[in-house]
């Protein structure tokens, strides 16, 4: 299996750094961080000391540095490399001493890496410096020299001069122009209706459709935190062989911006085959060593099921084991920004309010081009798809990796959705879309796109195909169900739904007909129908590239081309195979199963070969 790449942050002495302090003995923003206040900091503004907070993250990096000085000190070429970076300086390394002198002014050319740093700073920079002090330190016996330098510009700064602002233009100039260029191609459509009704009718609506979601998307705001709202909250992590990963979900649940007294964080074991259980565990131990004052003991613990009875039955025995009102569901690879929760509770403070979502980010991104894809893939369907229904407060999947809940709701509908059933087969997938429809049934749902957690995404063509199958089932399933009380809600957003429900469903169809049916029986080489793909490709990656300002922004093209030659044709496959319970991106007891019946089915085609062709029938 390929190697993962993550961004790797220099860890805080401090493991529990984020939570306010109930004895005020630390302060949450460090120097670096603090320099950059523009007047002191509201403690319950939690969004403004996450930013502060990212201008001192430090990243672990190895990458050559380029370095001029005012004067040459020496003839020989001395090579820099940086041990970390972060947004206001870098910390170089090298076999030579003396390199520079304190305050000495420099020039530093170095080449970011994708993965070293947060999404948008991969670039070639070049930008001035200021040595602040040099230290050595011995490494494998070797005597290694350091020199910690500042920036004199912090590279947000630089970039928003170099890259991000000019982004921004080229992506909204551009973003104009395909929009106008498909609303003209669709008024060719209402020219030509007459000629071919069902086709010219599809393409305008599936082009009204697109371009809605993108208008609603793009005009989102995320609702503000009121310091005066802090419910109490229960996180459950519903985990299954999960050991690689379960450490660092646990501490980003327990490292948020929140009370002491307001928080629990409830692990639930579904039998694991593996060393998650050991891990979990040891992740308490070492959180209990923080200090009494953040009350571990009381807020975290670790349960197991006496039996596996997978994921919904895990969330369901973290429900009842939740001591306050609103439950948080968090996926066991998934990883909590420190303001996620505080985000994500502030709808509830409408009565009605049943289930928001958080905006979920891909943390291996930089692995290869499917992660990369994936990258944009999660962004758009989040910051403009889920952005876009939350206008109406109906969003129709709260998502696994993170999402809140009313516990009183959750525990109304628990029996019905352990015991879902689909055309007489048991629903063990689509937890995720399956609990959004019980509570939308009769309470809102939102979107908060401040409330943030990153997940690992599949970095093999095989997973990913099997968990976006996966997804397609739950999709077809659910959406049946939607479609009997999603007339309940606001008429604009019930035909949003409808229009959703029949562009994918008719979509292979579309294309069938388009690439090879006219150009085949006709002789018509399909242009318009391409020059639609592209500017749809065109929406995506530019919305892209105007909200992360990104060199990943071109990957949407590949998405949409891979979701029209590939992914598209998962659609009819899945209405016939609807009764598959296996998620093909982890091991799962329905997993295991079906590895097991595969072999057991090898093992019989082998044995029948074996006397087909003379052998010992046995």
């Amino acid at each position: 299996m390929e190697k993962e790449i993550l961004m790797a942050k220099r860890p805080d002495r401090r493991i529990l750094s984020n939570i306010p302090d109930p004895e005020n003995m630390r302060r949450l923003v460090d120097r670096r961080g603090a320099n950059y206040q523009q007047s002191e900091v509201d403690i319950t503004d939690v969004n403004e000391l996450f930013r502060l907070q990212s201008l001192s993250l430090r990243y672990i990096t190895k990458m050559p540095v380029k370095v001029s000085q005012s004067f040459i000190k020496r003839k020989a070429t001395v090579t820099f490399y940086s041990e970390d970076i972060s947004v206001t300086g870098i910390l170089l390394y090298s076999n030579t001493a003396d390199a520079f002198d304190t305050d000495e002014m420099i020039t530093l050319a170095f080449k970011i890496p994708g993965g070293a740093m947060p999404e948008g700073y991969e670039a070639n920079v070049k930008l001035k410096g200021k040595l602040i002090r040099a230290f050595t330190k011995e490494i494998d016996g070797e005597t290694r020299y350091y020199y910690a330098c500042e920036f004199l510009q912090s590279l947000n700064e630089y970039m928003k001069k170099k890259r991000w602002g000019l982004s921004i233009f080229v992506a909204s100039l551009v973003l104009l122009l395909a929009t106008l260029t498909v609303m003209l191609m669709r008024a060719e459509s209402v020219i030509y209706f007459k000629f071919n009704k069902s086709l010219y009718l599809y393409s305008l609506i599936a082009a009204a459709f697109l371009l809605s979601r993108y208008m609603f998307g793009m005009f989102y705001r995320n609702l503000r935190i009121n310091p005066e709202y802090e419910p109490a909250v229960s996180i459950i992590i519903p985990v299954f062989n999960e050991e690689k990963w379960i450490q660092r979900t646990i501490l980003s649940c327990m490292n948020q911006y929140y009370p002491v007294d307001k928080l629990e964080v409830i692990v639930v074991d579904d039998c694991s085959t593996d060393s998650t259980k050991l891990r979990a565990e040891e992740t308490v131990e070492l959180l209990h060593q923080e200090g009494e004052r953040f009350k571990t003991k009381e807020r975290l613990t670790v349960y197991q099921l006496p039996q596996n009875g997978g994921k919904r039955e895990a969330l369901m025995a973290g429900v009842h084991r939740a001591k306050y009102d609103l439950v948080v569901f968090v996926d066991s690879d998934s990883f909590l920004e420190p303001n996620a929760i505080r985000n994500l509770v502030q709808p509830f403070q409408d009565e009605k309010m049943g289930g928001v979502a958080g905006r979920t980010e891909v943390e291996n991104k930089f692995t290869n081009a499917l992660t990369k894809l994936q990258t944009v893939r999660y962004y758009i369907a989040f910051r403009i798809m889920k952005a876009a229904e939350s206008w109406f407060d109906a969003v129709t999947c709260l998502s696994g990796p993170l999402a809140c809940y009313r516990k009183e709701l959750v525990l109304q509908n628990g029996e019905a959705w352990l015991n879902q059933k689909f055309l007489g087969q048991p629903a063990t997938f689509g937890d995720d879309r399956s609990m959004t429809n019980y509570i939308l049934k009769t309470h809102r749902t939102t979107y908060q796109d401040n409330a943030v957690c990153s997940t690992i995404v599949p970095s093999d063509t095989q997973s990913f195909l099997s968990q976006q199958m996966r997804w397609k089932r739950s999709w077809l399933r659910e959406s049946l169900r939607a479609l009997t009380f999603m007339w309940t809600k606001e008429p604009f957003m019930f035909l949003f739904f409808i229009i959703g429900l029949i562009v994918p469903i008719a979509a292979p169809v579309v294309v069938v007909y388009n690439l090879l049916w006219v150009p085949i029986t006709q002789g018509i080489f399909p242009r318009t129908f391409l020059i639609g793909l592209l500017l749809m490709a065109m929406l995506m990656s530019l919305a892209h590239l105007y909200f992360r300002r990104s060199k990943l922004w071109s990957f949407g093209f590949i998405f949409v081309l891979f979701y029209e030659f590939v992914l598209l044709w998962q659609m009819p496959v899945a209405w016939v195979t609807f009764w598959k319970s296996t998620w093909g991106t982890r091991e799962t007891p329905q997993d295991i199963l079906e590895r097991e019946k595969k072999l057991e089915r090898k093992a019989r085609r082998k044995e029948k070969w074996k006397w087909r062709n003379g052998g010992e029938k046995k």
